[in-house]
């Protein structure tokens, strides 16, 4: 094909691994802007790598298959790689060894002035996904990628179509409308060197817009059944959403729930106001806020036993279950694509879950104090029925009180809670405008939610909180909160 002088193409591209790192592969489709048709694919099995390295490669060979068509072209580049689009664009710095070079190669395809780049949601990058999930499919059985057998020019056609407006919902819920209709099946036109294929048949125009606001949508809450830990994973954290003094404990829910609501006094008092924030603007927010997206760690093995694990017992790993829920959270949020930091209490089980998640986005994880775990004294490792069995009188004072402790030295949720306004404070502090992922524990993200809500203490009794799901809250510099997400587990689904 003869190259056209100021022709403008529209580059689609994705990458993925199965294990990150694992088996990996890359797609990409060079589109007509003005027809939507499909002008070349390419796609390729690259061995071991992680889903960065993929998504990389992905862009690198889309750019190199609009060079090939028309070298002096422009070209739109669209991706649901937060990350890939946002360092490409400049405004995020490259800090893995294995992506700059990458991005370097990505960068000498074209004049950097004759790129740009969008974010676009995953259901309206279905051809380049389909593309690179056909390549890890013929690197399991030992071929190359086929131009000719691929289906994903037809296969996203509809979807395409039905893929018109960015996603309103929770995390993990983009897909859940996608078309799935096939088109007729198209001839296909030659091949490029390289496994590109070119001239396919006429794919829809994909619609305009998308890049997202990086906020977390004002969702309904998604409760589900208790099929994640529901016991008294009590964590609070140092300070992330509230000021006042501490909350009565944020149990989990389930049977814990239940048998604590059951034997607690009929009424608590209601907390102290909550004393005026320092440093907050006094006028109207006009800015973006610090929105905190509240993920509790994956399963331990303590989990399903429903037992008291707080930050003063063994500090246990991730079970299995709770290692396939961090990689199925870290899926989710890598879709959603709008978490810049990342924040993890410093114990095992929320860096375990950090970590799955952090190799998905490409980001560091800062560990912070604060965030961590209830110390339950004498009552870790227990169940609370071993503990109402053991330590009676202990257990209704503390379920009656804030300020009551646990047996053996334990913290009270009134220390808790100030520990948590701290941190709160600190990190609204340092992540204004942001988008932070905070990897913490049940009480911390309970009592975040009832702070910033205004609620009585007996609301924490009345929240469900499953292991590795996710809640967000946006705060803003005039000092009010918005509550935008609880307990979504629909990535588990």
């Amino acid at each position: 094909m003869t190259a056209s002088s100021s022709r403008e193409v529209i580059v689609e591209a994705d990458g993925g691994s199965r294990g990150n790192p694992g088996p990996a592969g890359y797609g990409a489709v060079v589109l007509d802007p003005v027809t939507g048709e499909t002008l070349a694919e390419a796609a390729e099995y690259i061995g071991v790598a992680t889903n960065n390295v993929a998504e990389y490669k992905g862009l690198v060979a889309g750019l190199k298959a609009a060079r090939e068509l028309f070298p002096d072209a422009t070209v739109h580049v669209r991706m649901d790689s937060k990350l890939v689009v946002e360092q490409m664009s400049g405004r995020w710095k490259i800090k893995h060894p294995d992506m700059k070079p990458l991005a370097a190669e990505a960068g000498r395809v074209f004049p950097a002035g004759r790129v740009r780049y969008e974010w676009i949601p995953r259901e309206r990058n279905k051809h380049a996904d389909r593309l690179a999930n056909e390549a890890m499919d013929a690197g399991k059985l030992g071929r190359a990628w086929e131009p000719s057998a691929s289906t994903a020019a037809l296969d996203s056609a509809a979807a395409r179509n039905a893929a018109t407006l960015p996603p309103s919902g929770p995390p993990g819920d983009a897909t859940a409308g996608a078309a799935r209709a096939r088109a007729a099946l198209a001839t296909a036109g030659g091949l490029e060197p390289g496994g590109t294929r070119t001239a396919l048949g006429g794919t829809p125009p994909a619609p305009g817009g998308g890049t997202g606001t990086g906020a977390w949508p004002g969702a309904v809450s998604r409760p589900t059944a208790p099929d994640a830990e529901t016991g008294p994973d009590t964590g609070a954290a140092d300070g992330l959403f509230a000021a006042e003094e501490a909350a009565p404990p944020a149990t989990a829910s389930g049977d814990f729930e239940a048998e604590a609501a059951a034997a607690r006094p009929a009424a608590l008092q209601p907390p102290p106001a909550a004393a005026p924030r320092q440093g907050w603007s006094g006028g109207p927010d006009m800015g973006a806020p610090a929105t905190f997206v509240l993920l509790r760690h994956g399963e331990t093995a303590l989990t399903p036993e429903k037992r008291f694990s707080g930050s003063g017992g063994t500090d246990p790993e991730l079970s299995a279950a709770g290692l396939r829920q961090a990689e199925a959270v870290a899926e989710a949020l890598a879709a959603r694509g709008t978490v810049q930091e990342i924040v993890s209490s410093p114990l095992t089980r929320c860096r375990q879950t950090a970590a799955a998640v952090a190799a998905r986005l490409g980001l560091d994880v800062r560990v912070e104090q604060g965030l961590r775990e209830t110390d339950f004294g004498a009552w870790e490792g227990l169940t609370f029925r071993e503990v109402r069995e053991r330590y009676a009188e202990d257990l209704d004072a503390w379920l009656a009180s804030p300020k009551a402790a646990p047996t053996g030295g334990g913290e009270s949720f009134a220390t808790v809670a100030r520990r948590v306004a701290a941190t709160r404070d600190r990190l609204t502090a340092a992540y204004a405008g942001r988008t932070v992922l905070l990897v913490t524990h049940v009480t911390p993200i309970k009592t975040l939610v009832r702070l910033a809500l205004g609620a009585p203490p007996e609301s924490l009794f009345r929240m469900e909180l499953s292991a590795a799901s996710i809640s967000a809250v946006a705060y803003y510099a005039d000092g009010n909160a918005s509550v935008r997400l609880l307990n979504d587990t629909s990535h588990l689904r």
